[in-house]
């Protein structure tokens, strides 16, 4: 192969891998269907006896928008996440596994509810999964 076929080829690649990338944040509804999705697995989460607690007084508009920023970035869309680092975020407030999986399950529940994929919702919990070491608590 030469080198003008090997960068046709290179660049046929990132135009697929781009857009596979946009079919992951269309099959979410975009930002419109991301701030649904938010919104439903906010009401899920306070309706969660293992999840609720530690959202008292929490600014919930201010979660969602963020949220809703994250998991974007995590779709490769075209969005920017203006949050905290999530570390610091989760600083304190003893989450364990157990609150963390009835999150994910409480997210889960609000991406059925939306007509997320299964497929495309298990490669969002897939990029979320490492983010436990940033929220667990560090005692």
């Amino acid at each position: 192969m030469n080198i003008r076929h090997a960068a046709l080829l290179a660049l046929t690649l990132a135009c697929a891998n781009a857009h596979a990338d946009d079919a992951l944040y269309e099959q979410f509804g975009e930002r419109a269907g991301l701030t649904k999705i938010v919104d439903d697995m906010y009401d899920n989460v306070l309706a969660d006896p293992r999840t609720a607690p530690y959202f008292d007084n929490a600014p919930v508009k201010r979660i969602k928008q963020k949220l809703v920023e994250q998991i974007c970035v995590l779709l490769d869309g075209p969005c920017v996440y203006t949050g905290r680092p999530m570390r610091r975020t989760h600083e304190g407030q003893n989450i364990d596994r157990a609150a963390f999986n009835a999150l994910v399950e409480d997210l889960q529940a609000a991406m059925d509810k939306n007509g997320v994929p299964f497929h495309a919702q298990n490669k969002l919990l897939a990029k979320l999964a490492p983010m436990y070491r940033d929220v667990q608590d560090r005692e």
